[in-house]
């Protein structure tokens, strides 16, 4: 059975689609933009940006009562493959502060766009253990 995921605490999608779907076994997140889901706003450094995306990741996952521990992969997209070192550094801490063991396994890939002009998007996927 399909679960459609919502909460507050990460960004309203932005067209028909949802922030995730729990299939049991396994959560799929939409791609999560740098948008603040309190203020609406996205902050310009591409660190901030890949922060808040991260954490509007986390909070779709927790919405469906798994951690940041239990996320498996990510894709990573940005509009500049440059950045790809600062965003290793916050993907790093934000891990680290979580304390998993295991970095998930993830994909970088440099794209042309993304929605709002924003610099990263990040996708998820948890498996309930």
């Amino acid at each position: 059975m399909t679960k459609v995921l919502h909460t507050e605490s990460a960004p309203a999608a932005i067209g028909p689609y949802v922030q995730g779907v729990d299939l049991g076994n396994m959560v799929l997140t939409s791609g999560q933009i740098p948008v603040n889901p309190v203020t609406g706003d996205v902050p310009e450094a591409i660190a901030d940006q890949a922060r808040q995306s991260l954490e509007n990741v986390k909070a779709v996952v927790e919405s469906s009562g798994l951690t940041v521990a239990d996320i498996v992969k990510l894709t990573v997209f940005v509009k500049d493959l440059n950045d790809f070192g600062t965003v290793n550094e916050v993907y790093g801490k934000f891990f680290d502060e979580h304390n998993v063991a295991n970095y998930p396994a993830r994909s970088c890939v440099e794209v042309a766009r993304l929605p709002k002009d924003v610099n990263i998007e990040i996708e998820a996927i948890a498996v309930r253990k």
